[in-house]
């Protein structure tokens, strides 16, 4: 139990195969992470600028800047579910 709290990674199965699966799967994640940061804060920042410019009212810059991004990157990060592991051959 120790070891689990404490690993980077811990496989939970004795099928070392899977760890180029593991890298491609986290390497994607961070992607994603990065995309869904720099996506909220980019709209959240036009938002803030068109408020004061009247182009956006405040009720519409706080729905779409909290509800409407986190329906954007909850959706944007559903796309690591896509991600599978290859198959190997030996099991087809």
């Amino acid at each position: 139990d120790t070891a689990l709290e404490t690993a980077d990674i811990a496989l939970m199965g004795d099928d070392i195969g899977k760890l180029p699966y593991l890298y491609e799967l986290s390497h994607t994640a961070n992607g994603v992470i990065r995309q869904n940061v720099w996506a909220s804060l980019g709209v959240k920042a036009l938002l803030a600028l068109g408020v004061p410019l009247g182009l956006v009212s405040v009720a519409l810059a706080v729905v779409v800047g909290d509800m409407g991004m986190s329906l954007g990157v909850t959706g944007n990060a559903m796309r690591l579910a896509n991600v599978e592991p290859e198959r190997s051959p030996d099991l087809e």
